[in-house]
């Protein structure tokens, strides 16, 4: 057991973050959706009718401290989980201890910060505690809990949905930090009011990186010889050189970043599309990624409309492959504003759905005769290829043959817009289908004639 020293319980020593930590929900800074007056997460703690629920929201908005306040509101013992260092042993224990707990009448509050990193094992250990009301679960985590949490232990627990702050409430918690006696209260701090806005927008919704950030540039201001701490712009300058702006390249935000880029491009809007691939390349997206996904948009949504589009986009991946980062930023903006410039059309995307559907749900017909190749005597005695009629022999490059199977005559996949240069192709498709009526209608009304005459 590690010795206790004087300072490990000195509460001056902790960071400023822990040392402003709200005890009670009126000190509590945010959320106001779930925990202000007559909201529902608000009157479940007032009314002592709390269950077990999951915090959802970005890092730094208050998960670990709200959780805090509603087991001293509800009189719970709390206990706090790490996913790193629970095993199924230590959760079971501790599980056994709070079943005694509720024997004796005493609720105990299971603070699960993270739990998304807790496996379907450690996950599964919780579900009869929370069932039989051993515990009041309390999850906290940055990924969707839909993708990440057991359904079984998820469908027992209501989800909340945690805001990162806005800039008005990091700019009062920051003043708070400043004047309270838990922050620098016993110290004389010389800040301007503007530069307290500057660390808020810097914190990007995360009151903890809002909090470290003050604290960082107070420990490295100057010192005047009254004491006067003085925080200039070039500390905080220095305390800001990089925000970390939230992305996790494999998690949600990697797929809802990438959705609101093709959903600006889809929606003309060069402006929005190169903002969110300016995120993206700042979050340590792979540059190559991107431009795939480019080249797909190129077709699914531009198609026909604009067929530039398509080579625009190959381009851009390969000279992202070419160049890497910094460097292939200005291709990938290139692509990405023509790509929100141009026509837009997706019937090739609807064509190809279409199509992928009937050849998923209807049987797999065969090649008609005539489309076939003949290479063998046998296969020529067999009717391969027979009555093929090859279209560079006719004046018109066409001929009225039809190619898809008998069972699927007359289907049509590819109906084109009048978008861009797909109205050329739309007119060009028109006056050939109807080319094609007029010759199958002659070549009926002639056989119809000629079994007349026979009879």
């Amino acid at each position: 057991m590690r010795q206790l020293t004087f300072f490990d319980d000195r509460q001056e020593n902790a960071p400023l973050a822990s040392r402003l930590r709200p005890d009670t929900l009126e000190e509590f800074v945010g959320q106001q959706h779930l925990i202000g007056e007559g909201k529902i997460l608000r009157m479940l703690i007032e009314r002592d009718q709390i269950s077990s629920m999951i915090f959802w929201g970005p890092p730094g908005v208050g998960k670990t401290t709200l959780a805090r306040i509603i087991a001293k509101k509800t009189r719970s013992n709390f206990i706090e989980f790490s996913a790193v260092t629970s095993g199924i042993k230590e959760i079971k224990a501790v599980m056994q201890d709070a079943e005694e707990a509720r024997q004796m009448g005493v609720r105990t509050l299971l603070f699960a910060d993270e739990i998304h990193r807790f496996n379907k094992a450690q996950q599964d250990a919780f579900l009869p505690y929370v069932e039989k009301g051993s515990i009041i679960l309390v999850g906290a985590t940055t990924e969707n809990p839909s993708f990440e949490i057991n359904s079984a232990l998820l469908s027992r627990c209501k989800v909340f949905v945690m805001k990162a702050l806005d800039e008005e409430d990091l700019t009062t918690m920051l003043r708070h930090g400043i004047e309270s006696p838990k922050g620098f209260g016993q110290m004389e701090i010389d800040i301007a009011p503007e530069d307290l806005s500057v660390i808020a927008r810097f914190a990007n919704g995360d009151a903890r990186t809002a909090l470290n950030t003050l604290e960082m540039a107070v420990l490295n201001g100057r010192v005047d010889e009254n004491g006067t701490v003085h925080v200039d712009d070039e500390v905080l300058a220095q305390c800001m050189n990089r925000r970390s702006l939230l992305y996790d390249k494999s998690g949600e935000e990697h797929y809802n970043l990438i959705s609101a880029l093709h959903k600006s491009m889809r929606n003309s809007d060069p402006d929005a599309a190169v903002y969110w691939l300016c995120r993206m390349l700042d979050g340590g997206e792979d540059p190559l990624y991107i431009a795939r996904r480019l080249v797909r948009f190129a077709s699914e949504d531009v198609g026909m409309a604009d067929s530039q589009a398509l080579q625009v986009a190959v381009a851009a991946y390969q000279a992202c492959h070419f160049l890497g980062m910094p460097e292939c930023d200005v291709h990938l903006t290139h692509a990405v504003v023509y790509l929100s410039m141009a026509a837009k059309s997706n019937a090739l995307y609807k064509a190809c759905q279409a199509c992928k559907r009937d050849v998923k749900n209807l049987p797999a017909e065969p090649v008609p005769l005539h489309l076939c190749n003949a290479p063998t005597s046998l296969m020529k005695e067999l009717d391969y290829g027979k009555g093929y009629k090859y279209a560079h022999d006719t004046e018109e490059k066409l001929t009225a043959m039809t190619c898809l199977p008998d069972s699927l005559a007359g289907r049509e996949y590819y109906t084109p817009t009048t978008q861009g240069r797909e109205k050329l192709v739309k007119e060009r498709l028109t006056q050939i289908k109807e080319w094609k009526a007029a010759r199958n209608c002659d070549r009926m009304k002639k056989s119809f004639t000629q079994e007349k005459e026979n009879d």
